[in-house]
């Protein structure tokens, strides 16, 4: 899953070591988020959306891959 968290916390004016304390989690989490190689709980990704005040549709971008098996 993709997201465009950066781009709306950088809107925002926020780090993300901020970022992460109005989230309750580490600046590390925000990174890895952010970097795609962590996908957050729903909660989290719920906190996200609220915090940068956009929807999680916006904040997240699934991308379905078929398995053919």
């Amino acid at each position: 899953m993709e997201n465009r968290i950066k781009e709306y916390r950088e809107k925002n004016g926020f780090s993300q070591g901020k970022l992460g304390d109005l989230c309750k989690v580490t600046r590390q989490t925000i990174n890895a988020i952010e970097n795609n190689k962590y996908d957050p709980s729903l909660e989290l990704a719920f906190n996200l959306s609220y915090v940068l005040s956009v929807s999680i549709e916006e904040l997240f971008i699934f991308k379905y891959e078929r398995n053919e098996n």
